[in-house]
C-alpha cells in the first residue's frame, strides 16, 4: 500500500481516525512491543522509535546540558505558583528543543522525546523517605496548586497541540519505605485517602488535564497500584474522567507476579494491568511482552490492547510526531534557549525564592560593613554536585556557595575555606584547619546538610560518585554526627557562627537552633544557589521563603515509617512542639495584618470571601507569603487540627500596605464521614491570615512567619538565640552588640516539660496554643459584620464564621 493511502500520515486528518487507522495495521506482536516505554521501530510503515522515558523534575534531566533549577523541595518552598508555572514553561521549551535537535541527528534514544515523568506529586508525610526531595511537601493544598501550576507550564494551554506530556507520580499512596516499595501493601482509611492522598491528583487531572499518570510500586488495599482497579479505573477514569493514557513505574508489573505475588506469570500480570487501565510498562523485563499469549490464554482481549494502545499513539499524534515539522507548533524553538542567559536568570530568581531564613538571632544577618575576612567551612560548601540533586540536568555553570560569597566579597572581602568533613563519616582530620581559618575571620559561614548519599530513591546513583549508591531513605533526622561536632568546634572559637543547610528533607537542627547566630535553609539549590545563598547572606535580596514541609525535633516524635495513618504526622495532625512549623521563614523586615473582612454567616455549599490588609512596617522592602489556614471547630468527625486554605506571595515597599483576597471553596470546609461521605456541615470555623501558622516557635522567633527576628520573643522577652551560661559581648557583623556562649560544653536541649500529647486526633478544642481568645471571636461573630482579633505583635488576624442550613453533601 502507497504511503498516500495511508490514512495516519495525512496530517489534515482527524486525530482519532489516523490513530484508529494505525493501531488497525499492526500485527498483535507489534501492539505488544509498542506498549513498552522503549517502543521500537515499525519499519514496514514508517513509525519510528520511540522511548517514553523523559526526565525533567527540575530541569530537563540526564540529556546532557540544560538549566537546572532548584529541586523540587525547595521549589515548594517559594510558594510562588506564578513561578513555577515560569520555570516550567522554561523546561518545556528546552524539552522541545532537545528533542527536535535530537530527531534533526535520528536519535530517537532515551530522555530525548516529550513525555515527561514528573511531576513527583506524593505527599511528604514521614521527613525519612529519600524521594520527598522531589515532591512539593506534606501539605495537600500546597502540593496541588504547585502541581496545577506546574504541569499547566509543561503542557501549554492548547489541549490540541500540547508542548510536552506532563505524568504526575505514582499514584497514589506512595512514599517509602524505599526497601519496601516492591512488596509493601499499604491500606488507609477512606478519610485519610480522600483528604490527604488524593487531592493533589485529582486537581492535576481535573484541573491541569495532565495528559499521563505514572501508577507505583506498593500495593494499595490488596492491589499493584500500577494495575489497581479502584485507583485506575473506578477513582481515575470514572470518577475523575479521566482519557489520558498510565505508565507504570519502572518494573512494576514484574514485581506483581514476582513480588506481590498477585499472580503468578508475566502473561496474568500484564492481562491484569492492562485490563485495569495500565497502558504503557516501563521496564527491562517487558512483561507486556507476554501480552499476545495472555490473548490465547483468554486473560485479556485484543480489544482491550487495543484501547490501551490507541491511548498511547493519541499522545504521539497531538505531540506532532507523526506530522511534518513545519507543521508542528513547538517545532520551531531554536537549540539556543537551552541555557540562554534568560533562563540562567530564572533559575537564580527561583533559587533566590526558596531560601528560607530560618533563624536570625539578633538581626545577626545581613552581614554590615565591617565584615572583612569570612570563613566558608562545611562539605557542602564547594560541591557543585550536592547543588544538582536528583532527576537533573548538567548546569555548564554552577555556582556553589563558597564561589557565590567570593564573587560577592570581591576585593573587600577576604573569603577563604576550609571542607573541614565530609557530609557522613567519622573523620575528623580537617576539624583543625577549619578552626584556624574561624579564629582568624570574622564570621565563620557553615555549609552543612545532606546529599543525596544520604536521601534518594532506592538504588539511586545520581548526585554521587562513581561507585555508590544512596541509603535511600534516613533513619533520624539528626545532622550528621560528624558536620555537628564541627559546629560545635567552630562555634568554641567565639566567632559568630552563621549555618547554611544544603538538604531535600527537614533536618533537626536543635544544637544549630540554640547556639548559631543565623540560620538559612536553602535545600538543593540547583545551578544558581551560591549566589542565591551569597545574596541573601549580604542582604541583597531580602529572604521570603517559606517551609513546604514541618521541622520535628527528633524521629521519636514520629509514628512508626510504615504506617500511612496521618494521625500525629504532618502539621495538619501533629500534637507535639516542633522545631520549625510548616509555613515558617523569616524576613528582614516585618509585616502586620489589619483589616480581617469576612461575613458573619454563610450558607452550607457556598463559597467564603475573606480578605486582610497587609502592611511592610520595617525599613526594607521585600515579599511575605500571605497564608489562610482554616478550622472546622465543631466537626462531628475527625478532621485536622488546621489546614491552609488559600496562599498568595507579594512583594511590598517599606511603609506600602495590600489587601490581600481569598475564597474558601465549599471543599475546603468539607469532611469526610465514618462512611466515606464528604458534606459541609453547619457550625463554626476559624481562619487566620499571616505570614505563617499562629503557633509560636521558640524563644526569639516570633509568632508564625515572615517577621523579623531578633527584637522580643514570644513572651516579650528579650531574644537569645545563645546560652545562658558564661557569655561575653562581642561585636556582631552589623556593628552592634550581641551576647555568645563560650562555655566548652553546652546542653541546650534540657526541655523535660517536652512531651506529644498522647492523641494527636485533631479535635477542634485541640488547637496549639497560643492563639486569639476565644471570647472576642465568638461576640464579634454574634454583633459585628467583621470580626476580627489581631495578634498582639500583627504577625496574623483571625476570626470566625458560622456555616448555616442543613448538612451538603460534596462530590468525592
Amino acid at each position: 500500500m502507497t504511503e498516500e493511502n495511508m490514512l495516519f500520515k495525512n496530517p489534515t486528518a482527524p486525530i482519532d481516525r489516523r490513530v484508529d487507522d494505525l493501531v488497525a495495521r499492526l500485527t498483535l506482536e507489534e501492539k505488544a512491543a509498542q506498549m513498552l516505554n522503549d517502543a521500537p521501530a515499525i519499519e514496514r510503515l514508517g513509525v519510528p522509535a520511540y522511548n517514553w522515558w523523559n526526565e525533567c523534575l527540575h530541569g530537563v534531566a540526564r540529556a546532557g546540558t540544560a538549566t537546572v533549577f532548584p529541586q523540587a523541595i525547595g521549589l515548594a518552598a517559594t510558594w510562588n505558583t506564578d513561578l513555577i508555572f515560569e520555570v516550567a514553561e522554561v523546561i518545556s521549551d528546552e524539552g522541545r528543543a532537545k528533542h527536535h535537535e535530537a530527531m534533526r541527528k535520528g536519535d530517537h534514544g532515551i530522555y530525548k522525546g516529550l513525555t515527561f515523568w514528573t511531576p513527583n506529586i506524593n505527599i511528604f508525610r514521614d521527613p525519612r523517605w529519600g524521594r520527598g526531595q522531589e515532591t512539593y511537601g506534606e501539605d495537600p493544598y500546597l502540593t496541588a496548586r504547585m502541581a496545577v501550576a506546574f504541569i499547566t507550564g509543561l503542557q501549554g494551554d492548547d489541549p490540541d497541540f500540547p508542548k510536552v506530556v506532563a505524568t504526575p507520580k505514582h499514584f497514589a499512596v506512595h512514599s517509602g519505605p524505599e526497601h519496601d516499595r516492591h512488596h509493601f501493601d499499604v491500606d488507609v482509611s477512606e478519610r485519610d485517602l480522600r483528604e490527604t492522598y488524593l487531592p493533589a491528583f485529582k486537581a492535576a487531572v481535573v484541573e491541569a488535564n495532565a495528559m499521563s499518570v505514572m501508577g507505583a510500586y506498593n500495593r494499595f488495599r490488596g492491589e499493584s497500584c500500577s494495575g489497581s482497579k479502584l485507583l485506575l479505573t473506578d477513582i481515575l477514569r470514572e470518577e475523575w474522567g479521566f482519557d489520558g493514557y498510565v505508565v507504570s513505574d519502572c518494573g512494576a508489573i514484574k514485581d506483581i507476579y514476582l513480588h506481590h505475588k498477585i499472580v503468578e506469570t508475566p502473561a496474568e500480570a500484564a492481562a491484569l494491568a492492562v485490563n485495569n487501565g495500565c497502558d504503557l510498562e516501563c521496564g527491562r523485563e517487558g512483561a507486556y511482552l507476554a501480552l499476545p499469549e495472555a490473548v490465547e490464554e483468554g486473560l485479556i482481549t485484543e480489544e482491550a490492547i487495543d484501547r490501551a494502545l490507541k491511548r498511547l499513539f493519541k499522545a504521539r499524534f497531538l505531540l506532532g510526531m507523526f506530522d511534518p515539522p513545519a507543521m508542528v507548533p513547538y517545532a520551531n524553538i531554536p537549540y539556543k534557549v537551552v541555557d540562554s542567559k534568560l533562563h540562567q536568570e530564572m533559575a537564580l530568581r527561583a533559587a533566590r525564592e526558596s531560601i528560607v531564613l530560618l533563624k536570625n538571632g539578633g538581626g545577626f544577618l545581613p552581614f554590615g560593613e565591617n565584615v572583612k575576612s569570612i570563613a566558608v567551612i562545611g562539605p557542602n560548601a564547594h560541591d557543585p554536585e550536592v547543588l544538582r540533586a536528583n532527576y537533573n540536568g548538567t548546569p555548564s555553570n554552577p555556582v556553589t556557595p563558597l564561589e557565590g560569597i567570593m564573587q560577592r566579597g570581591g576585593a573587600q572581602i577576604l573569603v577563604d575555606y576550609a571542607k573541614g568533613c565530609e557530609v557522613v563519616g567519622d573523620s575528623k582530620a580537617g576539624f583543625d584547619e577549619a578552626v584556624k581559618l574561624a579564629q582568624e575571620s570574622d564570621v565563620a559561614v557553615l555549609v552543612l546538610g545532606l546529599s543525596q548519599a544520604l536521601e534518594g530513591e532506592e538504588g539511586q546513583q545520581e548526585g554521587l560518585p562513581a561507585g555508590l549508591k544512596s541509603q535511600g531513605d534516613r533513619t533520624d533526622l539528626d545532622l550528621p554526627g560528624v558536620q555537628e561536632d564541627l559546629l560545635k568546634a567552630v562555634h568554641a572559637t567565639g566567632i559568630p557562627v552563621v549555618v547554611v543547610l544544603i538538604n531535600g528533607s527537614a533536618v533537626a537542627v536543635n544544637w544549630a537552633h540554640d547556639y548559631a547566630h543565623a540560620i538559612v535553609e536553602a535545600w538543593y539549590p540547583g545551578q544558581a544557589g551560591g549566589t542565591a545563598i551569597a545574596e541573601v547572606l549580604f542582604g541583597d535580596y531580602n529572604p521570603a521563603g517559606r517551609l513546604p514541609v514541618t521541622f520535628y525535633k527528633s524521629v521519636d516524635d514520629l509514628p512508626p515509617f510504615t504506617d500511612y495513618n496521618m494521625a500525629g504526622r504532618t502539621y495538619r495532625y501533629f500534637g507535639g512542639e516542633t522545631l520549625y512549623p510548616f509555613g515558617y521563614g523569616l524576613s528582614y523586615t516585618r509585616f502586620e495584618y489589619d483589616d480581617l473582612q469576612l461575613p458573619e454567616r454563610v450558607e452550607a455549599g457556598e463559597p467564603v470571601e475573606v480578605s486582610a490588609a497587609v502592611t511592610n512596617v520595617g525599613d526594607r522592602a521585600g515579599d511575605e507569603v500571605v497564608q489562610l489556614y482554616i478550622k472546622d471547630v465543631e466537626a462531628s468527625a475527625p478532621v485536622p487540627v488546621r489546614q491552609l486554605a488559600g496562599f498568595k506571595r507579594i512583594h511590598l515597599e517599606p511603609g506600602v500596605s495590600q489587601t490581600v483576597s481569598f475564597t474558601i471553596e465549599p471543599g475546603q470546609m468539607s469532611l469526610v464521614t465514618d462512611d466515606g461521605r464528604r458534606i459541609v456541615e453547619p457550625g463554626m470555623f476559624e481562619i487566620t491570615i499571616g505570614g505563617g501558622q499562629p503557633v509560636r516557635v521558640g524563644a526569639g522567633e516570633g509568632i508564625g512567619g515572615g517577621g523579623e527576628e531578633g527584637e522580643e520573643g514570644e513572651e516579650g522577652e528579650e531574644a537569645e538565640p545563645f546560652a545562658e551560661e558564661e557569655v561575653e559581648e562581642v561585636e556582631d557583623a552589623g556593628g552592634e552588640e550581641v551576647e555568645e556562649e563560650i562555655v566548652e560544653e553546652p546542653e541546650p536541649e534540657s526541655e523535660p516539660e517536652e512531651e506529644p500529647e498522647p492523641e494527636p486526633e485533631p479535635e477542634p478544642e485541640e488547637a496549639p496554643k497560643p492563639e486569639p481568645e476565644p471570647e472576642p471571636e465568638i461576640e464579634i461573630v454574634e454583633e459585628e459584620p467583621k470580626p476580627e482579633a489581631i495578634a498582639e505583635d500583627g504577625s496574623f488576624v483571625t476570626g470566625t464564621f458560622e456555616v448555616t442550613g442543613g448538612e451538603v453533601e460534596l462530590e468525592l
